[in-house]
């Protein structure tokens, strides 16, 4: 994981190279020399949060469009649950 810092005026100026670099690491964006916002990709966030990404996500991914998912049809809920 790669850590790159830019400065305000760098990132107003390339706003697509910080986010490039984001893609590798944490980009720090500095005001005044200072240490001021942090830019993470989506995944790196999610990541932090623990979030797992859903159903909806997975399936969103390009690799996944030639997937064929046909879930199997429950006709009666109350099969499923046995309360003995």
């Amino acid at each position: 994981m790669d850590i790159s810092t830019f400065t305000a005026r760098e990132f107003n100026q390339d706003t697509s190279k910080a986010k490039k670099a984001s893609l590798r690491g944490p980009v720090f964006i500095t005001d005044r020399g200072k240490p001021a916002h942090v830019l993470l990709s989506i995944e790196q966030y999610q990541k932090i949060l623990g979030l797992a990404p859903s159903i909806v996500d997975l399936l969103a991914k390009p690799e996944t469009a030639d997937i064929d998912l046909k879930p199997q049809r429950i006709e009666n809920m109350s099969d499923i649950a046995d309360f003995e």
